[in-house]
């Protein structure tokens, strides 16, 4: 999947995917150690599933899902109030010349595409999607009536 950034339009840059890809590696070894303080996050597991980097590589946004389920958005909040931590360990574990401030947000997307499926098996919407390719309503002989 391609995505394109809001401000400029185009797609990121391979530099930018690369710095993201590193990031996220590097936030899972750090959240794997489990050295947090804070007690919002004591023994929790996070599933770092993407890291957007800004054109310019001064901001990241990590996409962040509790494993297991549970409270995203907690999990994001005390994420986000050690950002300056996890920006620290960043810098001792990745080799950049600056390194990004770093934002957690929930990552939606399995929400989103867990609707979706839903949607596509409702049983309305799956006798639209046969009816669309002709064999329901195909009488054999090219005419579709």
């Amino acid at each position: 999947m391609i995505r394109v950034t809001r401000r400029t339009g185009r797609a990121p840059s391979q530099r930018q995917l690369r710095v993201g890809e590193e990031l996220r590696h590097a936030l899972v070894r750090i959240l794997g150690r489990g050295s947090l303080r804070d007690p919002a996050l004591d023994g929790i597991q996070v599933t770092v599933t993407e890291v957007h980097v800004g054109p310019d590589l001064r901001n990241a946004t990590a996409f962040v899902v509790p494993f297991g389920g549970g409270q995203a958005d907690a999990l994001a909040a005390a994420l986000n109030r050690a950002a300056g931590f996890f920006r620290a360990q960043l810098a001792r574990e990745v080799k950049l010349r600056h390194v990004p401030g770093i934002q957690f947000q929930v990552d939606r997307s399995f929400d989103h595409a867990s609707r979706i499926d839903r949607l596509l098996h409702d049983p309305r919407v799956a006798s639209d999607v046969a009816g669309e390719d002709g064999s329901d309503s195909d009488t054999g002989d090219g005419s579709g009536a």
